[in-house]
């Protein structure tokens, strides 16, 4: 271990790449995609993920699926017959210093607010050249550079300075889908955030804004502040108020009720929930009240309309040929994520006992039974 390594406590990226003789280079160059949902109303309404965080639908939908994501492990295939095999540690824990969980929290994160995730390469694999070990970097870090015409990214920049385009050092990029939610819906977010701030407001002041007129002299400006300063001290104490006929209350702008704050923000929480791509039940967004039915299928509908675009991101990234063998695929595992109750599996298990489909020594050990 190096003095740099003792002092900081973390590992030195080596920035000389290891002769492979697999095809890594070209695995995350690719074409640049210019399509920019900003440029569809005037102006750049690009929100920031702080911005984002600050609403509390998206929030909540961020900690469901990127948090969901996370705790599912991975586990690696051979293509032709299903077969399960061990897969290397970068698969489940990228970086040796933290949970992988983490990790993939935040690479989840990545993918849905900005449509990139990245994974920078700090330790290959001797004999191949494959990715041993990697550290997630924010995509606020990076900064791509392309060819003459804007069309193809040549190389990457994390904090300025410029990576090796394939092993130790080099970016594995997950691309996703989307231009990501803070792009493509930043009015929604910009509009939320707004709501917010009224709340806050509101909050702060839960009346509507009040002047005092003065319906005789006028008063120094030292006696207005006396004024408006008692004015404030008796109304935190009392709901009541006296005036004497010097003194006149008029009441400026609308309140919460008036201005349908509530429904408002209702709603903007529904509109964050279509942004997201999450259900709108989970955020608490939908009025409609759940039934045992579709309640008992919410996991399902989670995996099929918020986890899956960012899991295929991650799992067909995984499956290139920098971290893997060719022949094998990374693939997510929900067997127990969508693990039933304990009589719906122990019905599901008589049948294929009775069909001979699985053995009680399989079923003990599906269980957890077989010590």
């Amino acid at each position: 271990m190096k003095l740099r390594e003792i002092l900081t406590g973390v590992p030195e990226v080596k920035l000389n790449a290891i002769p492979s003789p697999i095809d890594i280079s070209a695995a995350d160059l690719a074409p640049f995609n210019t399509t920019d949902s900003r440029n569809i109303f005037a102006g750049n309404l690009a929100a920031t993920r702080a911005q984002a965080m600050s609403v509390p639908a998206i929030s909540r939908a961020r900690s469901i699926i990127c948090s969901t994501i996370a705790s599912l492990p991975m586990e690696q295939r051979i293509k032709s017959t299903g077969e399960r095999v061990e897969a290397p540690r970068v698969i489940n824990q990228p970086d040796p210093r933290v949970p992988g969980s983490a990790v993939w929290a935040w690479i989840s994160e990545d993918i849905l607010f900005y449509g990139y995730g990245y994974l920078q390469q700090t330790d290959s694999y001797a004999e191949d050249g494959r990715c041993r070990a990697g550290q997630r970097i924010a995509p606020t870090r990076v900064s791509i550079v392309t060819n003459a015409e804007g069309t193809e990214i040549t190389g990457y920049r994390v904090d300025g300075m410029t990576v090796p385009n394939f092993g130790n050092g080099s970016l594995k990029v997950f691309y996703g889908l989307d231009e990501g939610l803070l792009n493509r819906a930043g009015r929604t977010i910009l509009s939320a955030v707004e709501l917010e701030k009224a709340a806050l407001l509101y909050a702060k002041e839960p009346v509507p804004m009040m002047v005092l007129k003065s319906n005789g002299t006028a008063l120094p400006a030292d006696r207005v502040t006396k004024l408006l300063d008692a004015w404030r001290v008796a109304r935190s104490t009392r709901a009541t108020a006296f005036l004497n006929a010097d003194v006149e209350l008029t009441s400026l702008g609308f309140d919460p009720e008036k201005l349908q704050l509530n429904s408002a923000r209702q709603y903007i929480a529904l509109e964050c929930a279509r942004a997201v791509g999450i259900p709108a039940y989970f955020l608490g967004a939908d009025v409609n009240t759940l039934t045992y039915t579709n309640a008992v299928s919410e996991r399902k509908s989670l995996i099929d309309f918020s986890l899956r675009n960012i899991m295929t991101s991650i799992e067909e990234r995984l499956s290139q040929s920098d971290f893997v063998a060719s022949n094998t695929v990374i693939r997510f595992n929900f067997d127990d994520f969508l693990r039933g109750s304990a009589l719906e599996r122990a019905q599901i298990y008589e049948i294929l006992n009775r069909i001979g489909v699985m053995s009680v020594d399989e079923i003990r050990q599906d269980e957890d039974l077989i010590r």
